[in-house]
């Protein structure tokens, strides 16, 4: 698909274009007040992003990517979100006994990438991309999952006084054609009173180029 504008074949000697269409498959956690690699192996993510991809030199080895993306983040722990209303705060507190059979965050978020691309000439290039986002937390919510008893019940709580609306943070890929490892790190916690527990969102993962 590197050989396509998106409408049909790219024009014989034009400079060819990749890593438009980036799915990043994630392993979200959290750092700050909170250890990472403290939560469950199964708070997998998706990002979803689009963009340009635009050559600044002539052996397109250096080029400009900018777009849109959209991030799907869950992650599932074992502890308990509170919230207060005066002064709005949110506290993620460590219990003795989990009140749930399973707890999970989950949100979407969309944003605005812009990463500065440095790749080998050859189209079974490595790769290289240093970016960062600027984006809008749409919604995030705590979702609790009861087994007891021959019932299923979820409930989801959205409930965060002091979500923090605005994200902004840097990420890395480094790989090999369609493929690179991915990483990533918010600047800004997921909530936004400094009496709240401070999280800041961590990613690592695998990038799949399809286009």
């Amino acid at each position: 698909m590197w050989f396509y504008t998106g409408i049909g074949p790219a024009e014989e000697g034009k400079v060819r274009k990749y890593d438009r269409l980036i799915f990043d498959i994630v392993y979200n956690d959290w750092a700050g007040d909170e250890s990472p690699f403290q939560n469950h192996w199964s708070s997998i993510g998706l990002n979803t992003s689009f963009m340009f991809d635009i050559p600044l030199s002539k052996r397109n080895n250096i080029a400009l990517g900018i777009g849109v993306s959209h991030q799907l983040m869950r992650i599932r722990h074992d502890n308990q979100f509170f919230e207060s209303e005066v002064p709005p705060a949110t506290d993620y507190v460590e219990v003795a006994a989990p009140f749930h059979d399973k707890n999970i965050l989950a949100g979407n978020m969309f944003a605005m990438p812009v990463e500065l691309r440095f790749r080998k000439k050859d189209w079974r290039h490595l790769k290289l991309h240093i970016g960062g986002k600027i984006g809008y937390q749409a919604n995030m919510f705590s979702k609790y999952v009861y087994d007891a008893g021959p019932n299923r019940d979820v409930v989801r709580d959205y409930g965060f006084p002091d979500l923090n609306r605005l994200v902004y943070g840097a990420h890395i890929r480094f790989g090999l054609r369609n493929w690179a490892l991915y990483g990533s790190y918010n600047f800004n916690s997921l909530f936004s009173n400094s009496e709240s527990t401070q999280l800041n969102q961590i990613q690592f993962g695998l990038s799949l180029s399809l286009y």
